[in-house]
């Protein structure tokens, strides 16, 4: 999966499935597993957003006449995550 949107929008999915009445044990076994790894991934992607929100919240203002605003990658493609 490429990004948080759709990895969110699994996540919402396998949540509907695993609460289907017709879903037996090794399905929603299954259905939980990849939850979990998925949270996990979207978690760290979130911490590492919230660590470069909070570079950005202790700097100076970044439009000042010394130069340009910092360059932080926030929504790169590169790599896992973003």
């Amino acid at each position: 999966m490429k990004n948080f949107e759709e990895k969110l929008q699994r996540l919402e999915q396998i949540g509907s499935d695993i609460k289907r009445s017709d879903v037996t044990l090794e399905e929603a076994l299954k259905y939980f597993q990849e939850g979990i790894t998925l949270a996990r991934g979207m978690e760290k992607e979130l911490d590492k957003i919230e660590g470069k929100i909070q570079i950005l919240m202790n700097q100076p203002d970044p439009v000042e006449k010394n130069g340009p605003a910092p360059e932080l990658d926030l929504f790169s493609s590169a790599g896992e995550g973003f």
